[in-house]
């Protein structure tokens, strides 16, 4: 595990955890390492809620897809970040979204029952973990609600200028970058792609912002 110490030290997972602990946590939770390719499903609608996601490398998608097939982007996770623990920790007995490899990546899964459940050894790291663990899916509902405030607006251009605003916030700077191409853009905003590009034309038009692919800049 060596390979990814340096992520594995950034994972809030192991906030608070010595480094030479984080392995012996990482055997007694038998983690398991994949590699994905590019739009390869990681996790897919349906299944069990039995595992936790760690990014190692690269980039995944969290996606709903509707009765008809149209697709929305929850949000994306970077390297070092969770996912799946929600629905896990909540015993889902199927998960409600697709998780999506958007680039290609390596992945570790860890079994959330070895997490919660009783430690064989009473470690006190492992009590750090799982109050770790607790952090991570709250600031997971706070991400949740932002979406929710963004999706909420009634037009296009309501929700595209509060992400933005939310985005610049968080970046703290402007200008910043959008972390999706149009089409994922249209699809975490849950709008039409050709609505949301002519939303953006008529915004650089009237001054309010400026954008060269996927940077942008708020101007009013």
């Amino acid at each position: 595990m060596k390979k990814y110490s340096e992520v594995l030290r950034k994972c809030p997972l192991f906030n608070g955890i010595e480094d030479e602990n984080i392995g012996s946590l990482l055997s007694c939770l038998s983690a398991n390492t994949v590699t994905c390719n590019k739009n390869e499903t990681i996790m897919s609608e349906g299944e069990s809620a039995e595992y936790i996601g760690i990014v190692l490398s690269g980039k995944v998608q969290i996606e709903r897809t509707d009765y008809y097939g149209n697709r929305s982007i929850v949000t994306g996770i970077e390297a070092s970040q969770l996912f799946g623990e929600a629905f896990a920790c909540a015993g889902t007995e199927k998960i409600p979204i697709d998780v999506i490899a958007a680039e290609d990546s390596e992945i570790m899964l860890l079994d959330c029952r070895k997490i919660i459940g009783s430690c064989r050894i009473a470690c006190e790291y492992h009590s750090q973990m799982v109050l770790n663990l607790l952090k991570v899916v709250a600031s997971k509902n706070i991400i949740l609600n932002q979406k929710l405030e963004i999706t909420s607006k009634r037009t296009t251009r309501e929700k595209l200028m509060t992400y933005l605003q939310l985005l610049a916030k968080k970046c703290g700077s402007n200008p910043f970058t959008v972390p999706f191409d149009r089409q994922g853009l249209a699809d975490y905003l849950e709008v039409d792609r050709s609505g949301l590009s002519a939303e953006i034309s008529k915004l650089r038009r009237e001054g309010i912002i400026e954008c060269t692919r996927n940077k942008f800049k708020l101007l009013k």
